[in-house]
């Protein structure tokens, strides 16, 4: 760090920890004014820490925060292959964070590691904070890796997962909305380029089948955690009517969402409970405040979000795509 780069941070106040807490010391500062020390604190600390809270700058918006997100050096990314309904904020990279109903929780996750590519860096910015609840938990997902139990996290990192998918029965999303075309031609290549084995059934529905790492290691950093999405995949996640109802209907092959272990055999939901419960032990809670922005490196620390009451606007972006050959 050099001397000017010392003096800029000398002007904001930092809290160590997870998040790191950044804010001005002097009101009304916005974050343009302090972008080359936040930079500099981003490139020194986002993976030690693995997050940062931006709290406290002035004028921040949806361009704002869009414009920040660009800032370190990648472009943003689309939002392919995903698994929940977010909607397009800006043209520029920014969308919706999950639109799931304000009494159901979203529990600890990687972004995106239910597929072998995703993005190292994400932002969330706060637009306007619930009244009641709508925090995002977030979690060391070193430390989660380190608390699973060793039988288990061999059995994970041995073995790995196999997700299975299902679209167009009209009880998750839409294949269309998935891949973000209406060409069956450009999904199938898009499969092909991910190793992604995929069926098309009937009419209009599509199952794919991808097996991927159940941990995983920093590229940089050479840490090791937990990265899967097993225990929201699982139907285990499902409360007992609403599985023998989805059974029913669709058989398990059928259901919108699946995991197995990599050879295909069944993962026992007592071992996912485990999981569960090491997630909940590790979990961070911070207030949300109007117009604080949350930077995390998302293989390094999971997110969540707790039920809400009123409204609550927070968006995402997501940057710098690292992807593996899948698991072998």
């Amino acid at each position: 760090m050099n001397q000017v780069t010392d003096l800029a941070q000398a002007a904001l106040s930092i809290e160590a920890g997870l998040p790191m807490r950044v804010s001005p010391l002097q009101p009304g500062q916005g974050l343009h004014a302090h972008l080359p020390a936040l930079q500099q604190l981003v490139a020194e600390h986002l993976e030690l820490s693995g997050g940062l809270l931006f709290s406290g700058f002035a004028d921040v918006d949806v361009a704002s925060f869009q414009q920040f997100a660009a800032s370190f050096g990648h472009p943003l990314l689309s939002y392919e292959f995903g698994s929940t309904p977010r909607s397009r904020v800006s043209a520029g990279g920014v969308y919706t964070s999950t639109e799931f109903p304000a009494h159901r929780p979203i529990p600890l996750h990687n972004e995106q590691a239910y597929t072998t590519e995703w993005p190292l860096r994400i932002w969330f910015y706060c637009a306007q904070a619930a009244e009641q609840g709508g925090e995002t938990p977030i979690a060391d997902s070193r430390e989660v890796f380190r608390r699973i139990d060793p039988a288990i996290r061999q059995r994970f990192a041995e073995r790995g997962l196999l997700y299975v998918r299902n679209y167009g029965n009209g009880l998750d999303l839409p294949w269309q909305q998935v891949f973000n075309t209406e060409d069956r031609q450009l999904v199938e290549q898009y499969c092909r380029a991910r190793r992604i084995d995929f069926e098309w059934l009937g009419d209009d529905e599509l199952r794919t089948r991808q097996l991927c790492q159940g941990v995983a290691q920093h590229p940089r950093s050479g840490d090791w955690v937990w990265f899967n999405q097993a225990h929201l995949f699982h139907l285990s996640a499902l409360d007992a009517d609403t599985q023998e109802v989805l059974i029913d209907a669709v058989g398990l092959e059928g259901l919108p969402r699946n995991v197995y272990f990599g050879d295909g055999t069944p993962i026992e939901a007592s071992l996912l409970d485990e999981v569960r419960g090491v997630l909940d032990a590790c979990t961070i809670r911070f207030p949300w405040r109007d117009g604080d922005i949350l930077m995390l490196d998302n293989m390094l620390t999971a997110h969540a979000r707790d039920p809400f009451k009123g409204p609550r606007k927070v968006v995402v972006a997501m940057a710098e795509a690292y992807g593996q050959e899948g698991f072998q």
